[in-house]
């Protein structure tokens, strides 16, 4: 089932939700739209506007497109030139709507290749890993639990059940009333979530947003730990481009 691109994966939970109808067409009288920033909402917000026959400029500062996923040139110490990224970015197969953008230009996501693994080492010799961790929520976080030697039965036992309650229950905006005022760090702390596993489970998102956990909103970080851990069937593990970003996945969107 498609509905504007957008394609359920394995999840037979997802719900593809349409959003208003609109017009199809602009019509005879074809209005004019500036999108401000070229990042991956400025692009889809453009796509979807420029496939209804609106006349569509896009103004971006940067003289590339993606946004915090943007690459650009850079001549090597050696001579030779590279494409440089902000960092790593992982596609999570749970991103039905960035993939249905995707496939306007590569219908088959060939652009895109599945890690075996992502491996996570500990300073102290420990080794995480997610591919033998089930996709389907609860066994994912139940098995994550059975093979994480950062976090154990005895941590799970170890945690304050009462406090641990919004990681199984999440509802949007009810979340955030209950959880927006309080620090990521201090909820960690609340819910006795072991250190080890605090970096592993948690902090990526801290990371992802640039904020330190003492500012980070608990909300936030429960919704993230809830999209990625307990509120999908489509596995730990994600996608990543087979070229750099801007030659496998922007440069052949702005020509679309």
């Amino acid at each position: 089932m498609t509905v504007s691109g957008v394609r359920r994966g394995r999840d037979r939970r997802a719900v593809v939700l349409p959003g208003p109808q609109g017009r199809a067409r602009a019509g005879a009288r074809r209005p004019s739209v500036v999108v401000v920033g070229g990042g991956i909402a400025g692009l889809a917000a453009a796509t979807g506007l420029a496939e209804r026959g609106v006349r569509v400029t896009v103004l971006e500062r940067e003289p590339v497109l993606g946004g915090r996923l943007a690459g650009w040139s850079t001549r090597l110490a050696d001579g030779s030139e590279a494409t440089m990224s902000r960092g790593f970015h992982a596609f999570f197969r749970q991103y039905y709507n960035l993939r249905g953008l995707l496939r306007r230009t590569d219908p088959g996501l060939r652009g895109l290749r599945g890690l075996p693994d992502y491996p996570l080492a500990h300073a102290r010799g420990l080794t995480d890993s997610f591919r033998r961790v089930p996709r389907t929520p609860p066994w994912s976080a139940l098995g994550f639990v059975a093979l994480s030697p950062s976090f154990g039965a005895r941590d799970l036992l170890g945690m304050a059940p009462r406090e641990a309650l919004p990681l199984l229950d999440v509802r949007v905006p009810e979340v955030y009333e209950r959880l927006d005022g309080v620090s990521a760090a201090d909820f960690l702390a609340r819910v006795r979530f072991p250190e080890d596993a605090r970096h592993l489970a948690f902090e990526v998102f801290s990371r992802s947003f640039f904020a330190d956990p003492a500012e980070l909103s608990a909300a936030e970080l429960v919704l993230m730990f809830h999209i990625y851990f307990l509120g999908s069937s489509e596995g730990l593990l994600f996608d990543v481009p087979t070229e750099p970003y801007p030659r496998a996945l922007w440069e052949p969107l702005a020509g679309y």
